[in-house]
Formats: C-alpha cells, structure tokens, sequence
C-alpha cells in the first residue's frame, strides 16, 4: 500500500514522503496512530503543496537568521552592572541577562543560542559566540561596565 508519511517516521522516512508498506501493517499501526494516510491523487497533490510551503518557510528561515547573524557579528554589547568594593559583581552575567540586553537593543535571540561556559563574574569584555538554525554563528563582545551610582 501506498501511504504519504505526515510526519518523521523512524526507519520509515521523513515527513511528506511517498513510501510502500505492508497493508496490515498500515491499516493497524500507521493510520489509527495518524503517522501516514493512503497516497491518492488528491493526497499526493496536498503532499506536494505541503513540501514546496515547507521549502519556502526553511529558505525564509535561512534569509532571516543569516541577515540577524550578520548585523550581530562583532557587535558590542554593553551591560551595566552593580560592582562591590573590590571590583566584583553583585551578580553574575548570564545567557538569560544577555538574552534580555539583547532584546532591549531589538534582537530576538533566546538563551538556548548564547554560548556561555560559564556566568561572567566580572568587569571586562568577554567574546562570547550566538549560535542560529542553520549551522549559522555569530560572535558578539560583552563588556561589562560599572553602573554609575
């Protein structure tokens, strides 16, 4: 039997593709589970409008990221931060606290795609790597400043 997969199946294939499977073993297990439907004429057409809207929404997604990852490399971002006596932070800096500064600057970058070792615990400027969908990075440089008081 002829089935379009409507979503990644392991040992099977990937989402919208056309594949040859056992009837029982469609009728039983794929269908009931909405893993594939029957490849008819009008199932096929869906499936292919379905691949080239995927195509077009990844090629828009690949355009957006590579033009954010390209304003974003070498740019500096400024934090100010509350500094004791001795030169250390009250706080440590964050992928959440640079995830903010850089939405505050108008940049849509979650704390999943900072790279961060480990929290920045004092004044200086740290590089510190983005990394987008699409195997695309950016390095952007921290510098942390004592916030005036």
């Amino acid at each position: 039997m002829k089935v379009i997969l409507l979503q990644d199946v392991e040992k099977l294939g990937k989402k919208f593709e056309v594949k040859d499977v056992a009837d029982g073993h469609a009728q039983n297990h794929l269908i009931p589970e909405g893993l594939v439907k029957p490849a008819t004429k009008e199932a096929l057409e869906w499936a292919e409008m379905q691949k080239e809207l995927q195509e077009k929404v990844a090629e828009e997604s690949l355009v957006k990221f590579q033009e954010m990852a390209s304003q974003l490399d070498d740019m500096e971002v400024q934090l100010l931060m509350k500094v004791g006596d001795e030169g250390q932070l009250f706080e440590a800096v964050n992928t959440q606290k640079i995830a903010d500064r850089l939405k505050e600057m108008g940049y849509a970058v979650k704390k999943s795609q900072i790279k961060l070792e480990e929290p920045l615990k004092e004044i200086g400027e740290f590089p510190v790597k983005l990394s987008f969908e699409h195997n695309l990075e950016a390095e952007i440089k921290i510098i942390i400043t004592e916030e005036s008081k």
